[in-house]
Order: C-alpha cells, then structure tokens, then sequence
C-alpha cells in the first residue's frame, strides 16, 4: 500500500507524482561502493567488541556479565539440542528438576542452533563474540541496502543512516549482554516488504515472503518483532491520511498480501506459539508487571550515552542506570528537529518519520513522567494501560523508543540525501545579456548549503561513535568441571549442584559450568524467568531454604548458628534437586560457603581444585 518512493521531493504546492507502479524501481547490482560499506561496517562491528577478542575465553560484559552468560548458556543449549536432536523448546539442563521453557524466555532460537556448529568446534565464548560483531554489522548492512535500494539515491546517505540503525548508542547499549536487541538484520528486510505489499500481479509472492520473514523473526526477537509491528501500523495509517486516493487503490491487494502472510506466520509457528503459552513452565504475565515503570527519562533524549565517544558513565550517577534506548545527545536532536522543519513539505517520507518519531517518544513516557532523574507527578500514557494487557504485559515503555532510533536513522539518510541533492531540486538561474549586467546569483548565493548541511549532519553523528565495549576478567570454571572429574559421582539423572546456586542475582560464575561443559550435566537454579506460585512470570527458580541460606551467607560474609531443622531441609532440597554431588570452587566467599556447607552436610573433600559433598547417600 505505502510507495517505496516516498522520499519524492516536490514544491510545497504540487502533488508528488505516481507512477503506474512506483513500487518497481530498477534492479541495481552490489557496486564498489556497497562492497566498501559492508567492509565499514565489519570494521565497526570488530570494534565494538574488541575487549572481547583480547581474552575471549575469560571475559564478559562488564554492565551485564549474567546476560553474557545467560547467552553463552544459550549458545550451548542450541548445540546441545542439535548435537542430541532434542526438542530446543525447552530444557531440562537448568533449573533442574522443573526446567526451562526456551519460547518462554528469550532464547534466540533462531540463531543457536544454525550456529551449533561453531559452538561445538571452538565454543559458547567465541560463538558470542562473533554473533554479536556480526549481528550489529548484518543490522547495519541490511539497512543500508534498504534505504538505499527503496528510499534514498545518496549512497553516502544511506551509508549514514544503515550506520546509525546497526549501532545506534541504544542499540550498542543493548550490546553489552543482550545481543537478541541488536539482531534486527530481518527488520529492515520485513518493513521493506511490508511497503511493497499491493503491488499488482505480487501480492501472492509478497504475501509469503513476507510470512517467512515474520516466522523466522520470532525466532529471534518477538518484542522487536512487535514493535515493528506497531510502527508499520502507525506509518500505514499515516501514509493513508495523506494519500488516501493512492491507498484506497493499493488497498485490496495490500490486505490480500498481509492476510496470506500473517496466515503463513501463524502456520508456522502455531505449535512453539502455544508452547510459549501453554508448554512446561510456562506462566502469565510478570509478578508485578515490573516492566511497566521502566519509562524513558526526558533528559535522556539530549543526553550522550556512555558507550559513545562523547559519553561519560558519571551520568549515569543523575539520570539513572537505564536502557540508554534514546541517549542521542543534543546535536543530533537539533539537527533531527531542524531536517524535520525543513523537509516537512517536500518529503512524505519525512513526514511519515516525523508521526513515528511524535508517537512513540509519547508512548515510552511510561506511568510517570521523569525529569533529569526525578520521578514528577504527572501521569504518562502508561499510567493507564493495565497491567496485564495481552502482548504489552511483557513490553517496557523506554523500549517504544528503538522505534524512534529507527525513525531518526531513516531521517538522516533522508536529510543527506537532500542535501546531495540540493543542485537538482534548485533551477540554474539564467543567463543575462550584455547589456543588462551581472545575472543574479540565486543559486550560487546558497553554495553554502550544502557544506552547512553536510557538517551540520556530520557533527550530529560523529559524538556518536561508540567505543569498544567494556568487558571484565572472569575466571574459568573449576578443572574438576571442565576435565571431567565430576563424572564417577553424577549418573544418568541425577544432577551437580553447584555452590552457590545459579540465579538471576548470583548465578554467573557457577551458571557457566553448564554453559561451558556443553550443558553435559543438568543443575538446579539457573538464570531465567517462569513461573511462581501465581502461575506469573517470576525471575529465576523460587528459593529453597538451602539456596536462600546460601545467598544470605553470601550477603553477610558470615554463617548464621544452624538448626537441626536446616539440616532436614538441606537433605530435603538434595532431594528435591535430584542431587549427587555438591561442589564448591574457587569464590570470593568460598571460606563462609564451605563452612556453612560444612555445617549443613558435614566435612568436605578436596578433590582436584574444588570442595565435594558427595550426597548419594542422603539421596536415595
């Protein structure tokens, strides 16, 4: 229904002009120019994850190291389901004996098990390090072929606003320990056919190609998956009220083309859809809906993230330690303010970005609207959305803003392009006679204007530049683990429980025994989200007395005076788990640990390099 062409310039008072089929533009092969891009953008993508590849085998995210290793686990589970061709819905190799729904969680599905390969020749470690150099490249590249292939004729424009929309300062953020909010290299891919949809003759091609794009991103990121959703929906709607004589032509075609597709999308996934829903461990909502306060600071908007050139993490210490989706620093929102004054009635395409832009920094207010920091009074839009609205119980309203982030990538490749073509759109004035003196310069006048606009332009983006990402040293599982030692003490069903147990808050060193062993043994706890009590969404396994003893000797530094009763229910969480051996590595609390566990199952045995409890005989 929407025309690709939609970054036709015009005078304010004409009418943009309509091809007989202004979707078919003709087919351009990779240039040079498109080969040196895709290399940029590698180059950027090695960058950003150089503190990785200086110690790959011993570094993770400094800002997240227990969602680097949750995803390191990821990369672990994908290979194991393939290499034992078990079901990858779901797993019993964490929070034993219960386990994981993996559509429940977010899984990566998509990507974990095509890479299987990888992980098992060099890997959980290595595999992440690639996949998130290459998922901000792939990002970038797709949406510079986008933009330029559908929207833009500068190939410098498109290469901005591709570079912008792969590592954009929200979207590096994300990439410290989340790398499934920086897979959106089918994004660009899935709005670009989506505004080709009606076209005549295709609708039943474009349909089904559209459908396997949708099938395959739940895959990868349903919540990216659904915003897009939404920000088509309002660019559809936006398009129709302003061309509503070119929609209402398109219109039959469009909606045949999205019925097949969305039919196919749903074909497809129908059965890990319901699993999500209805599988094992599979819950409602989260407790609490604690997502719902995660609202978008209006200072942020003119803020520098700290992964930038420009950034600084003390601001962190004021505004607050967030999401950082909107971080774009006032340069760039002056120069997006001023591209979206000036092509308001020359673009449709800037228009359309500009209803994007309005609606969804609204919309990621959140229930209240912060200042600087500081929670005011005053109701946002989610003050008066339920909280356990289907398909927004899980959202975060400062996520609404990666829209936004899309939108201004789009409008820079927008606004340089109209720059580039200043000398097109201004009529040579003409040539005077002899007699009648100098002709009058009007275009030579503004010469100026494409200097302006390109410095203007690049100053805006150039602060933006991210650095490397901080990573921190973390030791390698214990030998006894990674050697096999462990082998003679766990058979077939049983399970190794690791001091501490795995959970969201102290789960990252003993998490990655499982993830680094290639999950060859399960383990209770774990770092994910299922159900409570309530059938809510509930982060990590409910706490036994044994794990919440651990943690609050942890927390304390000592070992409270112990009971007959902690002992019975230590016995009894053994057995609950499943247990056959417990084991204590190297920790920084490893003194308090061993001699709770200790008083709790009784003298330890030294065994390689860990302490072991061997608990057979407490579990029958």
């Amino acid at each position: 229904m929407v025309d690709p062409s939609l970054n036709q310039t015009s005078a304010p008072d004409e009418v943009e002009p309509v091809a007989a089929d202004p979707t078919r533009r003709p087919r351009r092969r990779p240039s040079r120019a498109d080969v040196l891009v895709i290399g940029a953008y590698v180059l950027l993508g090695v960058f950003v994850c150089l503190n990785y590849w200086a110690d790959v085998p011993h570094r993770v995210s400094s800002h997240l190291p227990t969602d680097h290793s949750w995803f390191e686990w990821l990369f672990s589970h994908g290979a194991y389901s393939v290499r034992h061709l078990e079901n990858p819905l779901f797993s019993a190799r964490q929070n034993a004996p219960d386990g994981v729904n993996m559509m429940a969680n977010t899984s990566l599905l998509g990507m974990t098990l095509p890479l299987a390969p990888v992980t098992l020749l060099f890997g959980p470690q290595v595999t992440y390090a690639l996949y998130l150099g290459g998922a901000l490249t792939a990002t970038a590249g797709t949406s510079y072929w986008m933009l330029s292939r559908h929207l833009v004729r500068s190939r410098a424009g498109a290469f901005v606003g591709g570079a912008f929309l792969g590592f954009a300062p929200g979207i590096v953020h994300h990439a410290n320990g989340q790398p499934n909010f920086v897979s959106n290299f089918l994004l660009p891919v899935i709005v670009a056919r989506v505004l080709r949809l009606g076209r005549p003759g295709r609708w039943r091609r474009d349909g089904v190609v559209l459908g396997l794009l949708v099938a395959y991103q739940i895959f990868i990121n349903e919540e990216m998956l659904l915003l897009t959703a939404l920000a088509c929906l309002v660019a559809v709607f936006a398009y129709v009220a302003q061309r509503p004589r070119a929609a209402r032509e398109r219109a039959g075609g469009f909606l045949a083309a999205l019925g097949l597709g969305g039919g196919l999308a749903l074909l497809l996934t129908a059965y890990p859809i319901w699993y999500q829903f209805n599988g094992p461990q599979s819950y409602r909502g989260l407790q609490g809906g604690v997502f719902h306060s995660w609202g978008e600071d209006l200072v942020a908007f003119v803020t520098f993230a700290r992964d930038t050139v420009a950034g600084d993490e003390a601001v962190e210490r004021t505004i607050g330690l967030t999401e950082q989706n909107t971080w774009f620093g006032w340069p760039l929102v002056l120069v997006s303010l001023a591209a979206l004054v000036l092509l308001w009635r020359r673009s449709l395409a800037a228009r359309i970005v500009g209803v994007l832009v309005l609606v969804f920094t609204v919309a990621a207010i959140g229930p209240k609207v912060r200042f600087d920091g500081v929670e005011t009074g005053i109701d946002g839009p989610w003050a008066y959305v339920p909280d356990d609205l289907p398909l927004v119980e899980m959202m975060m309203p400062t996520r609404l803003t990666l829209v936004v982030t899309a939108a201004v990538g789009v409008l820079l490749a927008l606004a340089w392009d109209a720059v580039a073509g200043y000398g097109r759109t201004v009529a040579p004035a003409p040539r005077a006679a002899a007699d009648d003196g100098p002709a009058p310069a009007g275009p030579a006048r503004r010469r100026w204007v494409r200097p302006v606009g390109y410095a203007a332009l690049t100053l805006a983006v150039l602060p933006l530049v991210p650095r490397p990402l901080p990573a921190q040293h973390i030791d390698p599982p214990p030998h006894f683990v990674t050697a096999g030692g462990w082998r003679p003490y766990v058979p077939a069903g049983r399970t190794l429980v690791p001091v501490p147990i795995p959970s969201n808050v102290h789960g990252l060193p003993t998490l990655r025994w499982s993830a680094l062993t290639g999950h060859a043994f399960p383990v209770p706890g774990g770092y994910f989200i299922g159900p409570n009590g309530d059938g809510e969404g509930g982060f990590g396994a409910p706490n036994r007395p044994t794990s919440t003893l651990m943690y609050s000797t942890m927390d304390s530094g000592t070992v409270p005076a112990l009971t007959e009763e902690n002992r019975r229910q230590a016995v009894a969480d053994l057995r609950y788990w499943k247990a056959s051996v417990v084991v204590l590595g190297a920790h920084p609390r490893e003194a308090v640990l061993r001699e709770l566990m200790t008083g709790l199952l009784g003298p330890a045995r030294r065994v390689d390099d860990v302490w072991l409890w061997d608990v057979r005989p407490l579990v029958p």
